[in-house]
C-alpha cells in the first residue's frame, strides 16, 4: 500500500499560481536612448507615454515542464512511502534471575532421578533448570552462581542459548566451598537495576545455610522487596544434616515471605520439575504486544523524475535556440 506521510504538504501545489496572480511582474531597468522629439512622435501616433515593461512569454515546453517539476517536488515533500503488512512482536514483560548454589555440598550424590538412580545435586539441578530456561522463550534472564562469593555469569539477556551454555559449564566449587545467600540476593538486586520492567522474579536455589555473606539473607530480602523483586526460594539437599550442609529452611522461607514469593523444597528431579511448574502458575508470564508496519520511503522517485524533466527541458530549449541562431545566420547570408 502506498501512502503519504505528510499529505497536508500537497496544499503547496497552487502556490506558483498564487505568486503569478498576486505579485507584480518582474521589472528590470535597461539603458535607453533619449531624444528630444519623443513626445511629438508619441502625440503624432496618438499614444500616451507611461512607465511600463515587456512581459516575456515563456515557451510551452518550459511552462509544462516547470509545472510538472513543481508538482513532483511537492509530491516528494509529502513523503510517499510503501507501507508493508503489520508485523506483531510479543515481548515478555518479565525479567528473571536464576541464582544457583554451587558450593561444595552440591557435589553430594543424593539427588534422585525419576528412575530412582542417585545423581549429583548440581547435575540434577542443571538438567531441570535447562528445561525451565528453554520454556522461557521471550523472557529476559540472568544467571548468578554463588558459593563463598556470588558471581554474575550472564546479565539480563534474551539469548537463552548463552544462559544454557554457561549453566552447562558450571561446576561445583567454582565460586568457593561456602554459601553466601545474602550476597547472591544483593547481586541479583544490582542486576535488576538494568531492568525497567515491573515484573522482576528471582529464583534462588540453595542446599545449605548462609555462612559467608556480608549481609544477612533476610535483610537482603527486605531490600529486594523495596525494589519490587519477588523471590521464589528452593531448597535442595538434607534439612536434617549438620553444619553448613544443612538446608536452612527457616531462612529460605523468610526470604520468600519478605518479598511476597514462596518457598519450595525439592528432594529429587521430579519434585524440582514440579516446583518450576508451580512457579509458572504463581507468577504467570506477562507479555507486551508490539505492532508496527514497515515503511519504505519512495520520495526519491518523484525527485528523480523532476531532475530528469528539468534536464530534458534545458536540452530541448538549448537545441531550439541553436536552431534559431542557425536559421538567422542562413537568412543573413541569403540577404543581398
Amino acid at each position: 500500500m502506498i501512502s503519504l506521510a505528510a499529505p497536508w504538504l500537497l496544499a503547496l501545489l497552487p502556490l506558483p499560481l498564487l505568486v503569478r496572480y498576486l505579485l507584480p511582474p518582474h521589472r528590470e531597468q535597461e539603458d535607453a536612448l533619449r531624444f528630444p522629439f519623443f513626445r511629438r512622435v508619441a502625440e503624432a501616433a496618438g499614444a500616451e507615454p507611461r512607465a511600463g515593461a515587456v512581459i516575456l512569454s515563456r515557451p510551452v515546453v518550459s511552462l509544462v515542464t516547470g509545472c510538472l517539476c513543481w508538482a513532483l517536488i511537492v509530491l516528494a515533500l509529502a513523503r510517499p512511502e510503501r507501507v508493508g503488512a503489520p508485523i506483531t512482536i510479543d515481548k515478555a514483560a518479565r525479567d528473571v534471575v536464576l541464582a544457583i548454589d554451587i558450593s561444595g555440598s552440591m557435589d553430594a550424590r543424593d539427588f534422585a532421578t525419576p528412575d530412582g538412580a542417585p545423581k549429583q545435586r548440581l547435575a540434577g539441578v542443571r538438567d531441570v533448570v535447562a528445561t525451565f530456561v528453554k520454556g522461557r522463550e521471550g523472557d529476559r534472564m540472568a544467571l548468578i552462581v554463588f558459593g563463598t562469593a556470588a558471581y554474575l555469569q550472564a546479565p539480563l539477556t534474551e539469548d537463552l542459548d548463552t544462559i544454557l551454555q554457561l549453566l552447562d559449564r558450571t561446576e561445583v566449587g567454582m565460586a568457593g566451598p561456602h554459601t553466601a545467600l545474602g550476597d547472591a540476593i544483593g547481586l541479583s538486586i544490582r542486576t535488576f537495576e538494568a531492568s525497567d520492567i515491573d515484573q522482576r522474579l528471582l529464583i534462588l536455589l540453595s542446599d545449605g545455610s548462609d555462612t559467608a555473606s556480608r549481609m544477612s539473607p533476610v535483610n537482603a530480602a527486605e531490600i529486594a522487596a523495596d525494589r519490587g523483586v519477588e523471590i521464589y526460594s528452593i531448597g535442595v539437599g538434607d534439612p536434617d544434616a549438620t553444619g553448613e550442609d544443612r538446608v536452612d529452611v527457616a531462612a529460605l522461607q523468610a526470604i520468600a515471605e519478605r518479598t511476597g514469593g514462596q518457598y519450595f523444597f525439592a528432594s529429587d528431579e521430579d519434585a524440582l520439575t514440579k516446583v518450576y511448574a508451580r512457579i509458572d502458575e504463581l507468577a504467570p508470564r506477562e507479555t507486551e504486544t508490539l505492532s508496527f508496519r514497515p515503511r519504505q520511503s519512495l520520495s526519491w522517485i518523484p525527485m528523480g523524475l523532476a531532475a530528469v524533466l528539468g534536464l530534458l527541458s534545458l536540452v530541448i530549449l538549448q537545441l531550439r535556440s541553436a536552431r534559431r541562431l542557425a536559421r538567422a545566420g542562413r537568412a543573413r547570408e541569403v540577404t543581398p
